[in-house]
């Protein structure tokens, strides 16, 4: 396919995907009273209650809220995009190592979602303000700081949740390889307290909270590379017993 036909091509899967994107955006922005009410709800469940001290401020958090959401549901539909785009050049053995990834991505990062307004955000609510705060101060909590918290955490345990995929993948095409794993076992172990150093808020609970998952999907990576290093050496073997009877 000639170079202009690949950009009119590309320029036809951006337009789609912002479409997409803006579609989710403005239904979003009309359901972000439910929305937001969903995401505080940990919060009232352990008494607090939000608070606006600015006029326009929840029109701000509104338009916060609307744009992280249709990121996030919106993702299948642009990775969509993405892969039309590059699915054609690709063969049929590299389309069926790639589908399988591009269909966990969306699933590990929602489950990270998941995981942390389930499990994490909770304890950290009421362990920070119950462990730190004075008894007689009033529970309260401004409402675009919260959201701005709640965003943070999203995002750091929705990304920690694809390290296994990215990883899998890296192995899986042969960049990587399980044995490179387990010999950077103690660098990985101080790059995943880093990473959650940076990405957590700055409290010892969130940062535990997401290096764990980090240190257990690079442990699972390393077994999952395990059996895709003897998986492919199973098929290569066949393919030479296959070659030798052939000849």
């Amino acid at each position: 396919m000639p170079l202009l036909d690949h950009l009119i091509e590309l320029r036809k899967r951006l337009i789609y995907a912002l479409i997409s994107f803006f579609v989710v955006f403005f239904v979003t922005f009309y359901f972000a009273k439910p929305i937001f009410s969903f995401l505080i709800e940990p919060a009232k469940h352990e008494g607090y209650r939000l608070i606006v001290l600015d006029i326009f401020e929840f029109f701000f958090v509104t338009v916060k809220l609307s744009g992280f959401v249709a990121l996030i549901v919106g993702f299948p539909l642009i990775a969509t995009q993405i892969w039309l785009f590059v699915a054609p050049g690709l063969y049929r053995h590299e389309k069926r190592a790639f589908l399988p990834f591009l269909i966990a991505t969306p699933f590990m990062f929602y489950a990270g979602c998941a995981i942390m307004y389930y499990v994490v955000l909770p304890y950290v609510i009421n362990f920070m303000l119950t462990q730190y705060a004075p008894p007689d101060i009033e529970k309260t909590l401004r409402s675009s700081d919260y959201l701005q918290r709640i965003l943070q955490l999203v995002f750091a345990f929705g990304f920690a949740f694809e390290m296994p995929v990215l990883l899998t993948l890296l192995m899986r095409v042969g960049i990587l390889s399980s044995a490179t794993l387990k010999s950077k076992r103690r660098y990985a172990i101080v790059l995943c307290f880093i990473v959650a150093a940076v990405l957590a808020p700055p409290d010892v609970v969130s940062q535990l909270a997401l290096a764990a998952p980090l240190l257990a999907f690079y442990e699972i990576s390393i077994l999952l590379g395990g059996w895709i290093e003897k998986k492919r050496e199973e098929e290569d073997k066949k393919a030479e017993q296959e070659a030798t009877a052939d000849s």
